[in-house]
This record gives C-alpha cells, structure tokens and sequence, in this order.
C-alpha cells in the first residue's frame, strides 16, 4: 500500500478522504456514450467489493467507512440466492443478511451502491450462490432458460425487489446499477437468457441499468446492443479496455473486477503477495484516464461455515496427497 500511495501521489491524483454531502431526494444514473451520467453529470464509479454474509453485521458500518476513507465513491455486493432461500418459498433478510440495511449504512457513510443478485454470482461461494434445494429437480437446467430454473429465480428476484427496490437512486436511494448474471460467458452463450433475467429483474422493481460483466475473452459470447458489458482484469488495463473498446466503442469504460488480491485454496499452496506493480500501473492509468472500477475485493471478510465454493479442478486427487487429505480432515471433524 506504501508505494500504492506513492505512485497515486506521482500522478497527481488524490485519493483520501473527501467531504461528503448527499440527500435522500430522487435522482437518476444513465449509461451514456462515454460516460456514467449521475443526475446528468459526469461520475465515475470508484468502487470497492465487500460481501455482506462474509462480515459480521457488527463491523460493517466500521468496513464501509474504511472504504470512503479509501477515496471510493461506491460499494459493490453481491446477492446470495442460497443465504436468503435456505428453503422453497422462505426468505430471510435477517440479521448477517439484512443486505437493505447494508446499502442503507452504505448511503450514510456517503456511498453508491451496485448490488450482483445473480441468480449465479460464482464470489468463491459454494454452487455460486444457487441454492442446493435446486438439485432435487432432477430435471433442472440451471442458468438456462428452462423453466424449473427460472421460474424459482424469478421468485427470489421478486423477494430481492421487495427489499432493494426502495434504495434504488430513482427512490432517493444509493443502488445505482444491477449486474444481471455473472461472467456466464464462460459458462453458455445463451443471449436470450440474459435478456430474459434483465426483464425478470425489471419485473421485480428495478429500473436502475442493469449491466452484465466478463472477462475479456468471454465478452464477445455474451455482449448485446441493449446491454452494457464490464470487464474484469488485473493488470494492463489500457489493453484491456482498448480490447473492449473494440466490440463496445459507445461506453464507459468500467473494469467490474479490478483484482489486486486472490483467495487461497484449501489443501495448496498459500498464494503469496506477488508483485502489486502491474496492479499499481493499472489503478494509476484508470484514475488519469477517468476509468471506472471495482476493487475487488477491498475487504474480504470470511466465508463461514460451509459456503466456500470448489473454484477449479482437480476436485479429487489421487496417491499420497489424498491420503494427507484424508487425514487433514479427519482432524478438522473430530
């Protein structure tokens, strides 16, 4: 973070705690031809990602001021469909998953807020956020067009809009934007689903944009005229949105998942902190070039219980290593 602040410092650019003044009257956000458009101004999206489940409801007021202190304008959740319909038909927006009491804390401490509601939202989360109940229909496509999936998606869509609807900017509140989906360019390429969530999603009460957001190689499956498509990456961020730039050229340009962390994988080797220099380029370019971004994640917190997610092969392994493996969780279980 030292040289973080040096090298922000160099481009002239400061990044610090800035006054904070809003209200709670109606306004609007719009996608224009090269920028965000907050109450028809310019605005750009300096956001970081922190999930609501992975923080006690405690702390959250304490991590949301930690990131407008940051500099950011903006926080980002995803919605977690298996946390909030354990079972068929109950909800619970209780407590740890109170997510409209999270955007209402986030609004008091000055910032906008994106929400992800999925239904898939991956997040390192187990089944990606879709809940296991779904797998007692034999017969369930998930992420299609099939009915057993989206007719249950569109009543967990609904119970979301009950809740978030009211926090939209258009009601006074701080929601500016809805990601329909998640990176599902790496999963299908069924446009017509994607179209089919947006619509379920403005069924639902939600009249803000919705967007959609890919890694680079996947936006070309996904990207249609009526949708407006985010990237994710790393580092060489001029490439990258100039990569974008060449299937999207009337659009903000905003990278939904700038990654300057990664997550460890249970039974491998710990990721070390790498080298932050590509990183440091990249925020660099995007705040001298007005780009938006999502830091993700600028605060972790914890996967409890049992909801960490498999993210990659392989999920079994063979020889000794299972055995250790084996052992390993004996020892957890007993």
């Amino acid at each position: 973070m030292k040289h973080l602040r040096m090298r922000i410092r160099q481009t002239g650019v400061v990044v610090g705690l800035l006054a904070v003044s809003w209200t709670a009257s109606a306004g609007t956000f719009t996608i224009g031809d090269r920028d965000f458009l907050l109450d028809g101004q310019p605005f750009v999206i300096r956001s970081g990602e922190m999930h609501y489940p992975r923080v006690p409801r405690e702390y959250w007021t304490h991590r949301l001021r930690m990131i407008r202190a940051l500099g950011l304008n903006t926080v980002s959740t995803y919605v977690f469909w298996s946390e909030h319909e354990p079972r068929p038909g109950q909800f619970d927006f209780t407590g740890n998953l109170d997510v409209a009491e999270f955007c209402r804390l986030a609004q008091q401490e000055g910032l906008k807020v994106i929400v992800r509601p999925g239904p898939y939202v991956c997040a390192e989360w187990d089944m990606g956020g879709l809940p296991a109940w779904l797998l007692k229909d034999r017969e369930v496509r998930l992420r299609t067009r099939a009915p057993r999936f989206l007719e249950p998606t569109r009543r967990y869509f609904k119970a979301v809009g009950e809740q978030l609807a009211p926090l939209q900017i258009t009601q006074g509140g701080p929601i500016l934007m809805v990601q329909v989906e998640n990176e599902y360019g790496g999963y299908g390429s069924d446009k017509s689903y994607l179209g089919v969530l947006r619509d379920s999603l403005k069924e639902a009460g939600f009249e803000v944009p919705c967007f959609v957001h890919e890694m680079g190689w996947s936006v070309p499956k996904v990207l249609r005229d009526d949708f407006f498509c985010s990237v994710g990456f790393s580092g060489e961020a001029a490439k990258r949105f100039a990569d974008l730039r060449s299937v999207q050229p009337k659009a903000p340009l905003l990278c939904m998942e700038f990654y300057w962390g990664w997550f460890d994988s249970w039974a491998r080797r710990r990721r070390g902190p790498g080298d932050y220099g590509h990183v440091v380029k990249s925020l660099a370019w995007m705040l001298e070039n007005g780009a938006s971004f999502n830091i993700y994640l600028v605060h972790g917190g914890t996967t409890f219980g049992f909801q960490g997610g498999a993210n990659g092969p392989p999920y079994v392994v063979s020889g000794v290593k299972r055995r250790e493996i084996a052992a390993g969780l004996s020892v957890v279980l007993r």
